[in-house]
């Protein structure tokens, strides 16, 4: 194979695994700061509003970012850009199913709720396979498992 062809395929997948990885390395979750946040086409003010979010701690994850701007996509596949004054650092999961609530991290423990699925849970924090979560009138230990949100 001549010199030249290697050198044109090892650059090629050079940029590949380089793309690859600034990808990878931009996606992570957010959550809502405020419980009204305007979603534009583009990443600027002057860019039209595509939609408004009406649900504070909605965990959403942020897949490419511009200046202070974030491009985002929700659980429903919806993307668009938020400016960084709205955004926080992750505290929220969407349950994916039905999931028990229990008053301790243990299959054993008093079940306090069932929780449906579709429903934000603010996570006070994790411990393995278990996070203590609030939501309303409950407090509680769900399993990690079928949550959306969480990049651990």
């Amino acid at each position: 194979m001549p010199v030249q062809l290697t050198l044109r395929i090892n650059l090629v997948f050079f940029f590949i695994i380089l793309f690859s990885s600034v990808v990878i390395a931009e996606e992570t979750f957010l959550s809502l700061k405020k419980d009204k946040v305007n979603v534009r086409y583009g990443p600027s003010f002057e860019s039209p509003i595509k939609f408004v979010y009406k649900k504070i701690n909605l965990p959403i994850k942020q897949i490419d970012k511009k200046e202070n701007f974030r491009r985002i996509i929700d659980i429903k596949n919806n993307s668009g850009w938020i400016h960084v004054s709205q955004l926080k650092k992750n505290n929220s999961v969407i349950t994916l199913k039905d999931k028990i609530l229990f008053k301790k991290p243990s299959n054993f423990s008093k079940p306090l709720a069932k929780i449906k699925k579709g429903r934000v849970l603010v996570v006070q924090k994790c411990d393995g396979i278990w996070c203590k979560i609030k939501t309303q009138k409950f407090k509680g230990w769900v399993k990690v498992d079928n949550l959306w949100g969480r990049t651990n």
